[in-house]
């Protein structure tokens, strides 16, 4: 048999006995050739297999593997005969445990679905304007901080109360669904806001905990929740009466703004004025009418005085109605002032933040390439023929400096010149000695 043919052999033999299967490892040796294909070592602490992944499958990827990264890949196992080497045909690729989690999430999401716990018939109201709001998150969390300015912002009016709890960790969870049951407890609030900022879903697990879905639909208090991004789903969203994509998001949505109010209150009052104008008009009239029907001078008399105290009651009415708007304008412009105040601690512990990730992203970025130019130098050092001369190999031409590799395309008495790794010699052709 020869080499080519064994190597078919165990090429079919892996292809047809070997099924595509999920496999998982730390990524190794990673590299993104010229033409898209990508070439890598999926290896753990006992072994290692090499892989590639073609371009029309890793086009599909919205991500690319870094150096030590933990993924699955779905992968049919194979046999390169070029350089009789087992590898890995990867069709495709997922960050290391996020598959299990997100199956995890959905067996828990279907399971509740099934008792009817998200049931929209069940979800209690939110009230239209609440006096009090409960926030359940983190005390050193930047979501706290982003729902008290929307609500200082928005209405200053309702009162606060803040219910700590971890939002990550262990005993996240069970911390959260505890708050969940103190609020209801102690009953002093008329919205609760669940919340937290975005991350991973390693990092919003604790709210796809069953307790806390179970906590949120036994209390009696309405709950909005706002956990991480707009595209971050968890089954606390799913137990909520209302969800908000982000926590600012949630407090808008729990709390109704001062300037509607004051605009409502205006209104309501500018109607009323109008009202009890049109009644007092009409009976204005009918006093009018009857007048005319009476001739004695001191009905007149009394007919000016009438006409007297209308004109002073317009003249207090239009007085105390220009001091309410004023009033109402400058509560307005102090409102708008407030609001106008730029968040100077806020910018500068982002601008502190975005820094670090920043410096963060640049350091690995620079360790990445260190480590694949390293890789390339090695690779390039295989392939230098002075390299090859070193270990005693030399190369071999004819008269034409055509190099010679075999010996059947030489003659009796021929010329050659032989190029050592220091320096060269001329031969001879005594004796030719054929395959």
């Amino acid at each position: 048999m020869s080499v080519s043919a064994l190597a078919r052999s165990v090429r079919d033999l892996m292809e047809h006995h070997l099924p595509l299967a999920w496999i998982t490892g730390e990524v190794s040796n990673f590299t993104a050739a010229r033409s898209g294909h990508w070439y890598f070592v999926l290896k753990d602490a006992s072994a290692q297999v090499r892989c590639v992944m073609f371009k029309g499958r890793n086009q599909y990827l919205d991500w690319q593997p870094q150096e030590g990264v933990q993924v699955d890949v779905r992968a049919l196992p194979g046999f390169y005969e070029a350089r009789g080497e087992f590898q890995l045909t990867v069709e495709t690729m997922r960050r290391g445990g996020l598959g299990a989690l997100y199956e995890r999430f959905l067996k828990l999401r279907d399971r509740l679905a099934a008792e009817g716990l998200f049931d929209p018939a069940q979800r209690r109201p939110i009230p239209p304007m609440p006096r009090r709001l409960g926030v359940i998150s983190s005390p050193a969390g930047a979501a706290l901080h982003d729902v008290i300015s929307t609500l200082r912002r928005r209405n200053p009016l309702i009162e606060v109360v803040i219910y700590p709890s971890a939002v990550q960790g262990e005993r996240a969870a069970s911390e959260l669904a505890a708050a969940v049951a103190r609020a209801a407890l102690r009953n002093e609030v008329d919205v609760l806001l669940l919340v937290r900022g975005g991350g991973s879903i390693e990092d919003l697990w604790s709210f796809n905990d069953e307790q806390l879905a179970r906590a949120i639909r036994a209390s009696p208090i309405p709950v909005i929740s706002g956990v991480g991004h707009e595209t971050d789903f968890t089954i606390a969203d799913f137990a909520a009466d209302l969800r908000a994509p982000t926590p600012t998001a949630a407090a808008e949505l729990a709390s109704r703004s001062l300037a509607s109010l004051l605009a409502g209150v205006e209104d309501a009052f500018a109607r009323l004025a109008r009202a009890f104008e049109y009644r007092l008009q009409a009976r204005m009239q009918r006093v009018d009418g009857l007048a005319r029907r009476l001739e004695h001078p001191a009905e007149r008399l009394a007919q000016q005085r009438q006409r007297l105290d209308a004109a002073t009651f317009a003249l207090q009415r239009i007085t105390r109605r220009q001091l309410a708007q004023r009033a109402i304008a400058v509560r307005q412009l102090a409102h708008r002032l407030g609001r106008a105040e730029p968040p100077t601690g806020a910018l500068a512990l982002r601008t502190r933040a975005l820094t670090e990730r920043a410096l963060r992203a640049l350091n690995e970025a620079l360790r990445a390439r260190s480590l694949q130019v390293g890789s390339l130098a090695r690779a390039l050092g295989h392939l230098d023929p002075d390299k090859v001369l070193q270990r005693g190999f030399g190369i071999v031409q004819d008269d034409k400096g055509r190099v010679v590799t075999h010996a059947g395309s030489l003659q009796a008495g021929a010329h050659l010149r032989v190029r050592l790794a220091h320096g060269a010699i001329g031969a001879e052709v005594r004796e030719i000695e054929r395959d």
